[in-house]
């Protein structure tokens, strides 16, 4: 299992593609999912916010939360830091995370690639 990164380390942080830090690169992913959330929310895809798993654990012992989307092509989920968590208002929250299906990283990259071949609203 990959461990979580955190932003807070500076030399985590600094690392380059010499485009962009890893730090730059997570607050775009972090963006980019508020901003595909709030859109999936408006299509009445289930999404929903939880500060535990869905074995009632807190997210890595706590200070995180998770965030999952249920996509016609599958589950979907992320993690964010306490921070993060006003990015996501309007994102209703739940006691205790949906039941996770077992997705791995390579899952959920397939399930956005497919979901998002079949949106009817993406130019071809």
């Amino acid at each position: 299992m990959i461990s979580p990164v955190s932003a807070d380390d500076a030399d985590t942080a600094l690392l380059s593609d010499g485009f962009h830090t890893f730090a730059e690169l997570y607050e775009f992913r972090l963006l980019y999912h508020a901003h595909a959330l709030r859109l999936w929310l408006q299509q009445g895809i289930r999404v929903v916010r939880s500060w535990r798993h869905d074995n009632g654990e807190e997210c890595f012992g706590g200070g995180w939360f998770i965030v999952v989307a249920e996509l016609p092509s599958g589950q979907v989920s992320n993690h964010y830091r306490t921070t993060c968590r006003s990015m996501f208002d309007g994102v209703p929250e739940t006691p205790t995370a949906p039941l996770w299906d077992g997705h791995s990283v390579g899952d959920v990259l397939h399930r956005l690639r497919t979901n998002l071949e079949g949106s009817s609203d993406v130019p071809s």
